[in-house]
């Protein structure tokens, strides 16, 4: 991978990391349209390490609280009650099914789940959820003409039982083409919170998720010397910066605003890919990484 590569590759994950639409399907996307080699599973998990930093540092209020009240929690029951300890758990109850899936579905995520053709399927298909999660949530919140506004949940509201579906819906960003976030916040819609809430809980679960599958990576990169460390680094430290911009831009748009724009992006540039494909303009399969 050359350094050129890997700047525009680390901006590419940072852009679209927190964003509806994908990052691992962009990145397979941006090498597949460049003409260079796919940059594989363990450079996207490494260079989610960096954007995951961002979310860090964006939220370390909301974090700092969590942790120290969550570990006080263990020695102090009258803190069991407290939202932020509860949240706690509620992160790491969340972070349960990825795990599992993620370690279970290795070969499969590093291998078929990178076809071209179930990338696209994947935009189409989870754009159109979206779609009809933001349609409901906007249905709430504004009423209709015989019908008030309808009152959605906040992240006071999470329970054992949403978490667990909120990381079920993350474990399906396992396939390029889901999203991360796009999967966990449209989960959200359809279960009534609001889209604050149901953002600022997908960025916060995908914390020990994302980290823990880079440092995976990072141990087996060690072990089997597969990855350009130099041209790595750097795109992870371009993601971390493009992607700190990207969430404080992206909290206040979900006030407010609608998904729509997001899936028509993803719908079309799904169509664009399956006729790509369907003539030979792009192969479905990753070109053989040369490290």
């Amino acid at each position: 991978m050359s350094w050129f590569e890997s700047l525009v590759l680390g901006l590419v994950q940072g852009l679209t990391e927190f964003l509806p639409v994908s990052s691992s399907a962009h990145l397979r996307l941006t090498a597949a349209f460049s003409g260079w080699e796919d940059p594989g599973a363990a450079f996207t998990a490494i260079t989610q390490i960096g954007t995951e930093a961002a979310v860090l540092i964006y939220f370390r209020k909301d974090i700092g609280r969590i942790i120290v009240s969550w570990f006080r929690s263990l020695f102090d029951k009258s803190m069991r009650g407290d939202h932020d300890a509860q949240m706690g758990w509620l992160v790491i109850v969340g972070s349960i099914p990825i795990g599992v899936l993620g370690v279970t579905l290795k070969d499969q995520i590093e291998g078929p789940f990178r076809d071209l053709r179930v990338t696209a399927t994947m935009l189409i298909v989870v754009g159109v959820v979206i779609g009809i999660a933001d349609r409901l949530a906007a249905r709430d919140e504004t009423g209709r003409r015989h019908r008030a506004p309808k009152q959605r949940k906040t992240l006071e509201n999470l329970g054992v039982k949403d978490g667990l579906v909120f990381g079920l819906c993350q474990a399906c960003a396992l396939i390029p083409g889901v999203s991360r976030s796009g999967a966990t916040i449209s989960g959200g819609l359809f279960m009534g919170y609001k889209r604050e809430a149901a953002a600022r809980y997908s960025f916060l679960l995908a914390i020990p998720a994302v980290l823990a599958s880079g440092a995976f990576e990072v141990k087996d990169s060690l072990a089997e010397g597969h990855v350009a460390w130099g041209p790595t680094l750097f795109a992870t430290v371009i993601a971390f910066a493009s992607g700190y911009a990207v969430i404080a831009w992206f909290m206040k748009w979900i006030s407010n605003k609608s998904f729509m724009p997001f899936v028509w992006y993803r719908v079309m540039l799904g169509v664009v890919i399956i006729v790509l494909v369907s003539v030979g303009v792009l192969s479905p399969h990753a070109a053989e990484s040369a490290g």
